[in-house]
Order: structure tokens, then C-alpha cells, then sequence
């Protein structure tokens, strides 16, 4: 397994642009990805991982600008957006009729994250699409909350980069496809604060 730091943002853009699977730190947790694009990636991820087929992967994005082209964004929605990211928000969203349904498992919806992780942002600016990104952990098993964690869970995926994660609590999920907005998951951001800023 190739072992990268986040100096190295040019060897691990090439490696992932040369369809390699990496682990690296998040603001969160450690997760693992691939980029947007290529679905023979995404099955490759799913099978590392020993995810169910029918749990689609979350999209890591670097800007609202990317939220724009991938997903159908409410008034409500742009309040947290604005409020959350980058940050420990994951926010699922209507998929525009443009992207293939095949990446989100025939889902209507997407999942999609901005990480308030400066290196990690770079790498996805610079491939120029955003990644399909999960957690770095077996399906089913405990969070990989450090560089230890992440290694022996997946110790057959292509790469891992080395560093801390800050906050070592997954992002709060919420369901924005609805009026009502529910948390799927709580997370690094509170009910109370979500709440707040859609009063």
C-alpha cells in the first residue's frame, strides 16, 4: 500500500486520477473515496469496503458552485449549506436528471459533503470533480477515527495518506428531500444549531 502525507497533494491527485483507492483524514473521520466518473471505481470501492449494493456512497464536494451541477437545491437547503459547509454537515439532496442514477443505486437522491479540510478540498479542486467518499471502515464495523484505525480495516485498498482527523465524530446527516427536514444521523453538528438556522 502506497503511503502518501498532505504535501503530497500532486502524487495523490495522480494517484487517484490513475483510479487508485486512498484513505485520508477528514475534519471528521477517516474516509475513503474515489473521484466522480468512472463506475467501475465506485463498484471497486463498495467491494473494499463489503458495502451493501443498496447503500449508495456519498459525494465529497469543494464548492457550492459543484452542489449546483450535481443536485436541486431549496431556499431551505441553501441555509444550510451556507451555515455548514465545509463542515460536519452531509446533506441529502435531489439528484438532477443529468447525473446517472446508476451512481446512487437508482436513488432520486444524493448524499453530499463538503469537508472543512483545507488539503482535501485542494485535492478535489485540482481533479476537478467531486469524490465519491465513505467512511474508512469495514461495513458494519467500529468508525476509523485514526490513521491506525483506517490501515487495518482496509488493508487492501491502494493508498492511505497520513494525518489527524479534528473533530473524531461522523457528520450529521440530514434528509433535505422533504418540508420537513429530518437528521438521519446525529453528528458533529447539533440538532439545536440545524434548527436554528431554519427557523
Amino acid at each position: 500500500m502506497k503511503k502518501f502525507e498532505w504535501s503530497q497533494i500532486d502524487e495523490i491527485v495522480q494517484a487517484l486520477d490513475h483510479h487508485e483507492i486512498l484513505a485520508f483524514p477528514t475534519d471528521t473521520v477517516y474516509g475513503v473515496g474515489v473521484p466522480y466518473g468512472d463506475l467501475n471505481d465506485l463498484r471497486r470501492l463498495k467491494l473494499a469496503k463489503h458495502r451493501p449494493e443498496e447503500k449508495p456512497i456519498p459525494m465529497m464536494i469543494s464548492s457550492v458552485n459543484q452542489i449546483s451541477q450535481i443536485a436541486e437545491i431549496s431556499l431551505k437547503t441553501r441555509k444550510l449549506i451556507e451555515a455548514f459547509m465545509p463542515g460536519g454537515i452531509t446533506l441529502i439532496v435531489p439528484l438532477k436528471d443529468s447525473i446517472d442514477r446508476e451512481y446512487t443505486n437508482g436513488k432520486d437522491t444524493i448524499a453530499l459533503r463538503m469537508p472543512d479540510c483545507q488539503p482535501l478540498l485542494e485535492v478535489i479542486r485540482r481533479l476537478n470533480r467531486p469524490m465519491m467518499v465513505t467512511s474508512a471502515n469495514m461495513s458494519g464495523q467500529p468508525t476509523a477515527l485514526t490513521y491506525t484505525d483506517a490501515l487495518m480495516q482496509l488493508p487492501h485498498i491502494d493508498g492511505i495518506v497520513k494525518g489527524e482527523c479534528r473533530d473524531l465524530l461522523a457528520s450529521t446527516i440530514v434528509d433535505c428531500t422533504t418540508n420537513d427536514f429530518a437528521i438521519v444521523r446525529q453528528g458533529a453538528v447539533s440538532k439545536e444549531k440545524i434548527e436554528e438556522v431554519l427557523k
